[in-house]
């Protein structure tokens, strides 16, 4: 049990840490298409910029509105950040010694709750526009999601399998990779969108 709890830890902070930096990438990737510098104060050509992003959230003031609902406005939050981080134990890595007959389907389980923190955000501010704009995006993200099941389900109709490690064994075939390619650039299509990643901000 202490192994496990820990290899996940391990796994949770590699996982933050990456972020951080594909974060960092990102803006470089962005800057240099709009042919400018980016983030390059910080450090050498700016790679330590994440961890003085990080720094910096976690010294800012904490602020929250005077009529909100104290308790779900800080809880919603943090149930997003558990929801996105339970995601990666569905993952086959070295480091998680669980496995998953289901685990599509608990992905797509997991990835569905998302909705209802957003709608939650809104409410729990206790400001109609606030209530308003996350109703948009709670609309929006369905509209994405729905697209994305459809993506996800048809993949499995072709891999015929639940189970993430079986299906990672079975996509080094040539027509399975030949099959799933249009599938793949569909997917990107739409997380980018889901997700208001650029060019879909």
């Amino acid at each position: 049990m202490i192994p496990h709890t820990i290899s996940t830890l391990i796994t949770y902070l590699l996982i933050l840490l990456g972020v951080a930096f594909f974060t960092l990438l990102e803006r470089k990737a962005l800057s240099y298409f709009q042919i400018r510098k980016g983030p390059n104060k910080v450090g050498a050509i700016g790679i330590p910029q994440p961890l003085a992003d990080a720094l910096k959230l976690f010294v800012k003031e904490w602020v929250t509105p005077t009529s909100s609902n104290y308790l779900p406005f800080i809880l919603t939050p943090t149930i997003m950040l558990i929801l996105a981080l339970s995601l990666w134990q569905l993952f086959p890595s070295f480091m998680l010694s669980s496995q998953m007959i289901l685990g599509m389907l608990l992905f797509l389980c997991i990835s569905s709750l998302t909705v209802y923190t957003t709608l939650m955000t809104g409410w729990a501010s206790n400001s109609k526009y606030a209530l308003l704009g996350a109703i948009r995006a709670m609309a929006q993200t369905i509209s994405y999601e729905v697209t994305m099941t459809l993506i996800i389900i048809f993949y499995l109709f072709l891999m015929m399998q639940m189970d993430m490690v079986t299906i990672r064994s079975i996509n080094f075939s040539m027509p399975t990779i030949t099959l799933s390619l249009p599938l793949a650039i569909m997917w990107t299509a739409v997380i980018l969108a889901e997700t208001n990643r650029a060019p879909f901000d």
